[in-house]
């Protein structure tokens, strides 16, 4: 059978469970808290590139929309004078209409300033060497062009170009039309958001080139990011989300990149992860701090409890031992009380005690029950020849000897009756049992061959009187069947000693 676990085993179990428990629920409630944050981070970057995407598509298409009635005016009327002042009043009224634009501007096929937005219509500037001015002269396409940002001319601000073809009437390069977006007007949109201290956004073109950032860096102004993570990241998904370590600053930051819809450029709007989860952070230790205080507190008592329940189960032992010893003790006492010191057997007391229980039984069941007395032959004499210490070995050295060749059955018991004198109750055995017993031992102690040189057989010897009876219930008594065997004992002594005497217990009783 297995080991039982003891209570305290269980109750530290119980402890360490649910201290454990309380820890990790914690942690899972924090992992949980983190991974919602980072969620909610994905919705505000993905929103916020969403609204960068709408806003910066808004105001290249006002800007193009502009470019696109300004290049059918002057391919449809020319460069007349009548034709450029008529422009020259549209794009004034245009630039004051559209705050996004900086200006507007038509150059011939040399970069000469035909016509602009600006009071005066005359200008000794040339842009024949701008980016946008070559990319229209080397390629045919008649769609918008997103140039590179540039300081303007005209202004010193940093714009944005926005450009498209002119042609001659025989398809040939006729010059540009540009419209150009003041970097301010996005930068003051992209102000407008709150990024954090090291969140930053950005507007890219789609091959790779950066027209605006947020932290303003001017000398990142038209680099390109072709081998940073989130171009490659937009290049092969176009839209997505991801950590990245930012090339600018080398900032880890959670990135939502979106192309805009009309125009070959894309955004991105990044959070800094330490800033995203700062204030997850100081929550979770605020928070996994008073719940470890509690563990530990928990534990505390826990431990106080279980030392507690350990010191009540040592007592409880000890009682226990205590108890056992006491028990022990007492059957130690009682079989002292019920036990001859000398010879080790059953006492007087104890041979009563059992003689009435046995006697009862027989009484009850109708069975016989028998007695054997013995007594040791001139003992008396032997005292008086090897003193009374000799005596005393004589009687254990018997005792031994009976209670060996006793039958043993339960209810049988062997006694000390008194001075030499033993006795043998033997409940279910009649007479005829009783004398094959009280026989045997006289045999047995006659082949010891004691030296006895008081006893005229020169050894010591015992006599026994066997007497048995079925009693009868109002009639017989247990006094009458010791009586009995007393009297074949008697018998036997008087017959010369070294034999067994059997009694009719029924005609003893009935004696005078």
């Amino acid at each position: 059978m297995p080991k039982r676990l003891s209570i305290t085993f269980w109750a530290t179990t119980f402890v360490v469970v649910v201290c454990l428990s309380l820890v990790g629920i914690d942690g899972w409630r924090s992992w949980n808290a983190r991974v919602q944050r980072l969620a909610d981070m994905e919705r505000v970057t993905s929103n916020l590139a969403r609204s960068m995407a709408q806003q910066a598509d808004d105001t290249i298409k006002s800007a193009d929309t502009s470019l696109t009635d300004i290049v059918e005016r002057v391919e449809t009327d020319g460069y007349g004078d009548a034709a450029m002042r008529r422009l020259h009043r549209l794009m004034v009224d245009q630039t004051a209409n559209l705050p996004q634009l900086s200006g507007l501007f038509v150059y011939d096929e040399n970069g000469r300033w035909m016509v602009n937005s600006r009071p005066g219509r005359d200008s000794p500037l040339n842009n024949a060497d701008r980016e946008y001015f070559l990319y229209h002269q080397s390629h045919t396409e008649r769609g918008p062009h997103i140039g590179v940002p540039v300081v303007s001319r005209s202004t010193g601000r940093w714009i944005i170009p926005v450009s498209r073809r002119l042609n001659h009437s025989d398809g040939s390069f006729g010059g540009v039309a540009l419209a150009t977006i003041d970097i301010d007007y996005f930068s003051r949109f992209y102000q407008s958001f709150d990024i954090g201290e090291h969140g930053a956004v950005a507007l890219f073109s789609d091959d790779g080139i950066m027209l605006l950032r947020r932290p303003f860096n001017p000398a990142a102004v038209g680099s390109s990011v072709r081998n940073s993570p989130v171009y490659r990241n937009y290049i092969a998904g176009r839209s997505g989300n991801a950590f990245f370590r930012s090339g600018q600053d080398g900032v880890l930051r959670f990135n939502s990149y979106l192309p805009l819809q009309h125009y070959r450029l894309f955004v991105t709007a990044a959070l800094s992860k330490d800033e995203m989860l700062e204030q997850w952070r100081s929550d979770t230790w605020l928070h996994s701090l008073g719940v470890l205080l509690l563990a530990v507190l928990l534990g505390l008592f826990g431990k106080r409890l279980v030392d507690q329940i350990d010191l009540r189960l040592q007592a409880e032992r000890e009682l226990r031992n205590t108890r056992d010893a006491l028990e022990k003790l007492n059957r130690k006492l009682e079989r002292q009380a019920m036990q001859d010191g000398l010879t080790g057997l059953a006492n007087r007391r104890q041979l009563d005690i059992s003689l009435g229980k046995e006697f009862s039984r027989a009484l009850r069941h109708h069975e016989s029950i028998a007695f054997v007395m013995i007594d040791v032959d001139y003992f008396k004499q032997y005292n008086d020849r090897y003193g009374h210490g000799a005596g005393d070995d004589c009687l254990r050295s018997l005792s031994k000897l009976i209670r060996s060749l006793a039958p043993g059955r339960p209810g049988d018991l062997t006694a000390r009756y008194g001075g030499e004198e033993l006795g043998i109750l033997l409940p279910r055995t009649d007479c005829e049992g009783a004398h094959a017993v009280a026989e045997r031992i006289r045999a047995a102690i006659e082949a010891l061959a004691l030296p006895h040189s008081g006893s005229p057989l020169g050894i010591v010897s015992v006599s026994a009187g066997v007497a048995a009876m079925v009693p009868q219930r109002d009639v017989d008594v247990e006094s009458m069947l010791v009586s009995a065997a007393d009297k074949a004992l008697y018998l036997a002594k008087s017959g010369g000693r070294n034999r067994v005497g059997s009694a009719d217990a029924a005609a003893a009783s009935a004696a005078p």
